[in-house]
């Protein structure tokens, strides 16, 4: 089902640069590294919770394939992955979106701690191995 309004269910599908049948994935209209994509149910859900076993499973399938072609087109030196949930988790629009950021050498100049940089004073931390 999709929501009258949602931006992301009236996603024209000439966006999309990937797709299977439950997900579409477009590059970010304000992306934070070069190939950051974003990947959409197509069916209106706000959060990871509300989807079924069908489409989780299709979710990771289509990570890989994200993953893949930006590997091929960008050659990144890896990858954050992040869902915002919530008000208080920063999601503006009210529809599940997984973000597929590409990460290069030097993007930052020291990216220990990942996404624990949502808070940017946690980010950086002691950790012992």
């Amino acid at each position: 089902m999709k929501l009258s309004g949602c931006v992301f269910c009236e996603m024209s599908v000439s966006a999309y640069v990937i797709e299977n049948n439950y997900f579409y994935g477009l590059f970010d209209k304000y992306p934070v590294t070069e190939g950051h994509l974003l990947i959409i149910p197509k069916r209106h859900a706000e959060t990871l919770f509300e989807l079924t076993e069908d489409e989780r499973k299709a979710l990771f399938e289509i990570m890989e394939d994200g993953k893949a072609l930006l590997e091929k087109k960008f050659n990144p030196a890896g990858f954050n992955f992040g869902v915002n949930q919530g008000l208080a988790a920063g999601q503006t629009i009210p529809h599940l979106h997984l973000h597929i950021i590409p990460r290069y050498v030097g993007d930052m100049e020291d990216p220990e701690g990942g996404v624990r940089g949502v808070i940017p004073e946690k980010q950086k931390y002691r950790h012992k191995m």
